[in-house]
């Protein structure tokens, strides 16, 4: 959903410019026309396999095993993936195609037929720069020292490596679908489209790195589909409400957390709290004191009546919490979730929990940081500056 979502109120926003179609698997078409969005399903066989991918049930983090082994079950669907697109490009000749980054063969194909393609990424901090804190080194903040310099220097040096050796591992696979390999004649990644990069965060969180002219932090698209089920209810006795959240996979860490939650809560009934499993549909729905869960919250409608959030922060959340001006307690699990967490802490905006056995008393003392809100509230104020919608609209209209 941290993809798809974004895509989907990009493509809300360009129904007053052009003809929109979004291309996803069954479950994002159902999706796209629950917001009046025109899908086509593409990978109709496949959605199965693709949450497979994204819920290995168990934290991938940096283990080049389990990578490996996700990249592999990856490149096998993007065979077919192409072949698909290939054949509805050419057939519907797209004025512009705007794919999100996990989607490497649109622009691929893009690229082959001679049309014009832009990257969407919703987390910005993934992006290699030649400078600053690489990605997926557990969280890295600003080098304040030569040795951090340099161990960062190291650190990007070694994910250069590691990506190419991953692409060597599987160049049969690569060559066959027509990737050349992972970076171009300019050290730039083949996966970014070479005109423009939309990246969807905002660059008073992000930490100062050398991006290229083509790459914008134009701020966060946020949408979340509309959903029919159970509500939060909100006791208005005063007591503060907590909503804990980790989006809509990493299902193996959910019921670990639901059950110290509610050991949590049985300690605290001065606080109310809210478990989201992040699956609408699902038979999940039960008020046990001041423990409530619920198959699902739309940030959208209710974030706003929480005084606080726990998330993982996977970047729907994040910016759903941020535009809100909400304080949040961040305990990341996988991805890129350790590096988004480090922006957070150092603006001042998010306390993190390092482990699950921490997270009663950061909660407390998130609860009782007075100085946390003010800084959520004026962040919410730098949020509202963006427009990424529109600037997408602005820019697909001078086309």
């Amino acid at each position: 959903s941290g993809h798809l979502h974004p895509l989907l109120g990009i493509g809300l926003r360009l129904q007053t410019e052009a003809e929109v179609t979004v291309l996803t698997t069954p479950g994002g078409v159902a999706a796209a026309a629950s917001v009046g969005l025109r899908g086509g399903a593409i990978l109709v066989e496949q959605e199965k396999a693709i949450w497979e991918i994204a819920e290995p049930g168990r934290d991938v983090k940096g283990n080049p095993f389990l990578l490996h082994r996700q990249l592999k079950a990856n490149v096998a669907l993007l065979a077919g993936m192409k072949k698909e697109l290939d054949t509805l490009f050419r057939d519907e000749k797209p004025d512009l195609i705007i794919a999100d980054f996990t989607v490497p063969v649109a622009g691929l194909s893009a690229q082959q037929q001679g049309l014009r393609w832009w990257t969407t990424l919703p987390s910005p901090c993934v992006f290699e720069t030649p400078d600053g804190p690489p990605a997926y080194f557990g969280g890295l903040r600003p080098a304040t020292s030569s040795l951090q310099r340099g161990f960062h220097g190291l650190g990007r040096l070694a994910t250069r490596c590691f990506k190419r050796g991953l692409w060597w591992l599987l160049r049969k696979e690569f060559r066959e679908l027509g990737f050349p390999g992972i970076y171009r004649a300019d050290g730039s990644e083949e996966v970014y489209s070479p005109e423009r990069i939309l990246a969807l965060g905002i660059a008073e969180l992000e930490f100062p790195r050398t991006y290229p002219a083509h790459f914008q932090l134009i701020g966060p698209v946020l949408l979340t589909p509309p959903d029919d089920g159970p509500q939060p209810v909100f006791a208005n006795d005063g007591r503060p409400h907590v909503l804990i959240t980790l989006g809509t996979h990493l299902p193996h860490a959910k019921a670990r957390l639901a059950e110290e939650i509610q050991v949590i809560a049985q300690r605290h009934p001065q606080i109310v709290f809210h478990f989201s499993h992040g699956r609408a549909g699902a038979d999940q729905n039960r008020r046990e004191n001041n423990f409530h869960e619920y198959a699902f919250v739309s940030y959208a409608r209710h974030l706003p009546k929480f005084d606080l959030i726990v998330h993982h922060a996977g970047a729907g959340v994040m910016n759903h919490a941020l535009l809100h001006g909400k304080p949040s307690v961040v305990y990341p699990l996988d991805f890129d979730q350790f590096d988004n967490s480090a922006r957070l802490v150092a603006a001042g905006v998010a306390l993190r929990a390092q482990k699950l056995s921490d997270l009663e008393t950061v909660i407390i003392r998130a609860l009782q940081d007075e100085a946390l809100r003010s800084r959520c509230q004026i962040m919410s104020t730098v949020m509202q500056r963006y427009d990424a919608a529109g600037d997408i609209a602005r820019w697909v209209s001078q086309l």
